[in-house]
């Protein structure tokens, strides 16, 4: 299968910010697979989270890329320095969990519209700060899995302030998968035990997984970052696209 060429396309509404999105879809005569909403890092839709896109219409998997600092800096996109990283950062102390899901439900009913997907259900996969924002994200009834990859802070921290992210759990609907990597200093062991109980605790008869990955640290799954792992990040995929696979 052969994808289009992925292209900005810019999701409006009044009394909104202007959403500028990175969308990727399969070229087939056949409908994609499902539609996955893909949440950046805190380096904005940069041409690493564009390759995501790409990866998964190469897969069958139509995909859009909403950026996270819409209301900031709508068009943002760092590389991985140090100084890439302190900027994002700052932008990032700016977004609530409010309007992180407002914007989410925009760019979901924007896929649902779109042909082949009409009403179907979507998937969230997230990265770092998105990681952490895809569990937000979880809540909403139209998606029916969630893959959040190193999302930090989610038993301590929400953003735009109130209780911690984590204890959202209980309201999502579909399966929720968790990666991250034994050697990620911002996911300290308590991090992954507070993750652990309470995907345990949830009750939910919907697949809830946390997998550590060995060796791997922070950002294993990029390959523009150092902390890329090569065998740790093409198992997480393997894991995603079955995952996909079993919720469309």
């Amino acid at each position: 299968m052969t994808i289009s060429s992925g292209s900005w396309v810019t999701l409006a509404a009044p009394g909104q910010p202007d959403l500028r999105c990175w969308w990727s879809a399969p070229t087939s005569p056949a409908a994609p697979r499902g539609a996955v909403l893909v949440l950046p890092e805190v380096f904005g839709v940069n041409g690493w989270l564009r390759s995501v896109a790409d990866r998964l219409a190469a897969a069958g998997y139509a995909a859009l890329v909403m950026p996270l600092f819409a209301r900031t800096a709508p068009g943002l996109e760092l590389g991985y320095d140090p100084a890439s990283l302190a900027e994002g950062r700052l932008h990032r102390d700016q977004v609530s969990a409010e309007g992180c899901l407002a914007d989410a439900r925009r760019a979901i009913a924007w896929l649902q519209q779109q042909p082949g997907l009409e009403q179907r259900p979507v998937a969230c996969l997230g990265f770092c700060f998105g990681g952490h924002l895809a569990l937000l994200v979880a809540t909403l009834p139209q998606v029916a899995l969630t893959c959040a990859c190193y999302g930090a802070r989610v038993s301590s921290f929400r953003p735009g302030g109130g209780p911690p992210t984590l204890q959202v759990l209980p309201r999502v609907g579909g399966d929720l998968l968790c990666f991250c990597g034994d050697q990620d200093p911002l996911m300290p062991p308590e991090e992954l035990q507070a993750i652990a109980t309470a995907l345990a605790a949830s009750g939910s008869a919907r697949r809830r997984e946390l997998v550590v990955f060995p060796g791997a640290g922070h950002g294993f799954l990029c390959d523009q970052r150092a902390d890329f792992a090569p065998a740790a990040a093409a198992r997480a995929w393997s894991l995603l696209l079955e995952a996909l696979d079993q919720a469309f």
